[in-house]
């Protein structure tokens, strides 16, 4: 009996200060899932055991009453990580209306409610929304296509640029708005078939696409993937990306005339593409979700193979570049590609000489969250990138708003850079 007891006073110390750093961490994008219930749980467990801890006379002990003292404070956590939030969510939504539109137009963020976007979207704190399956789950789609509609009368009214309205409908795997949408299989099924077959395939499942965004009202889908296939069947350093199940080959010509094909389908119904992950994923081992990545492939090799689809549909069709969280270390080997002077203008802008839009992955992702994200933000905007991805949790958009509003007072933002953005942006929405 003694050992059970101190076997389960050691586990009550391991799991209060478990509760600790999950109160004090409140806002990590990591603990999105005990955000809403999970929190309720989260204090209701902690009173509990601090009455159970009363109860049984803990508190008569000094080590007893730090037990106590220790399960009083994931509340208290909470309850200040929560205020820090809100400080900074009152301060970001009081920015002058001219430094809102003109930091506002370069985000675009996820969302969990109307409520929570339509003042973002009213005041020109972003420039688009990012809709996924948490914004159809249980819903007809008839309540997303009112919605959307209901957050561009806003901007009109406000006398503001249309939403980009982005989603991840890829096919295969990534098909976040399937169901409500038609669940097509992923471009890689069509790179066996005949070249003039996979063509045609591939224009119709743009087209089909393109038809069912545009009548929600979704006018940016964030496909198709040019990643190459990787070698190896299995990565089991890829949790998330899963870039051997959405790659659609490892062939580069079969890569630029399917997604070529795939982005015609979807701009003849007036969606825009974004073609991703440059510089290409299919040599990466490690999971930009949450690890640090490198690409150590000379560029020669890389013009040659991983970015011949990229270079061959961007100079064809008017699609956008992602830029994923991957360094290439020929150029930048000190940052990811996503927030690097020497990739976004040196190679995209002067040696491609692209002058679309260019937008980040997901900011959230642990390759950039997990460091110093509020550099990587004004780096990224100081390299010419258009438009900063804030997806999976967009919540941390007014943390990553606030690197920049801050950036912006004392000067840290290049003015060249930001004037060359909006042209782009601007010429983007007149095409559109």
């Amino acid at each position: 009996m003694q050992i059970i007891k101190r076997v389960g006073i050691a586990m009550a110390w391991i799991v209060g200060l478990a509760f600790v750093f999950a109160g004090v961490n409140h806002n990590d994008p990591y603990l999105v899932p005990l955000r809403g219930t999970g929190n309720l749980l989260l204090v209701v467990a902690s009173v509990a055991v601090v009455l159970v801890l009363v109860c049984r006379g803990a508190r008569r002990a000094w080590a007893g009453r730090l037990l106590v003292i220790l399960w009083c404070l994931p509340p208290l956590a909470m309850l200040a990580a929560h205020g820090v939030f809100e400080v900074r969510m009152h301060r970001i939504m009081q920015t002058e209306p001219l430094l809102a539109r003109s930091l506002g137009q370069h985000f675009i963020v996820g969302y969990r409610s109307f409520d929570e976007v339509a003042p973002l979207a009213e005041s020109g704190l972003i420039a688009g929304i990012y809709v996924t399956g948490r914004n159809v789950a249980g819903r007809a789609v008839d309540a997303l296509k009112a919605e959307i509609a209901a957050l561009q009368a806003k901007r009109r009214a406000a006398g503001l640029p249309p939403l980009l309205v982005a989603t991840d409908q890829e096919g295969g795997i990534v098909s976040h708005l399937a169901p409500p949408l038609t669940r097509l299989p992923a471009l890689a099924s069509l790179a066996e078939l005949a070249p003039e077959e996979r063509t045609a395939k591939a224009e119709e499942f743009g087209r089909i696409h393109g038809r069912e965004l545009a009548s929600l009202g979704v006018n940016l889908n964030l496909a198709p993937v040019l990643d190459l296939r990787p070698e190896a069947t299995r990565n089991r350093f890829d949790f998330n990306t899963l870039t051997n199940q959405r790659a659609i080959s490892d062939d580069p010509a079969k890569v630029s005339a399917i997604a070529g094909a795939y982005i015609h389908g979807l701009e003849s119904a007036g969606v825009n593409a974004t073609v991703k992950h440059f510089p290409g994923l299919g040599r990466v081992r490690a999971d930009t979700h949450h690890f640090n990545a490198d690409l150590d492939t000379p560029v020669g090799e890389l013009e040659a193979t991983d970015w011949r689809p990229f270079r061959d549909v961007l100079s064809t069709t008017g699609a956008r570049l992602m830029v994923g969280h991957v360094a290439v270390s020929a150029l930048d080997p000190a940052r990811p590609a996503s927030h690097s002077k020497a990739v976004i203008d040196g190679l995209i802008r002067k040696s491609w000489n692209y002058q679309g839009l260019v937008m980040t992955d997901d900011l959230v992702m642990g390759a950039i969250y997990q460091h110093d994200v509020c550099t990587a933000v004004v780096e990224a905007l100081n390299a010419g990138v258009d438009l900063l991805l804030v997806a999976y949790d967009g919540a941390q958009f007014y943390r990553l708003f606030a690197c920049a509003s801050d950036a912006a007072g004392r000067d840290a933002l290049d003015a060249a850079m930001l004037h060359d953005s909006e042209t782009r942006l601007k010429r983007s929405l007149a095409i559109d």
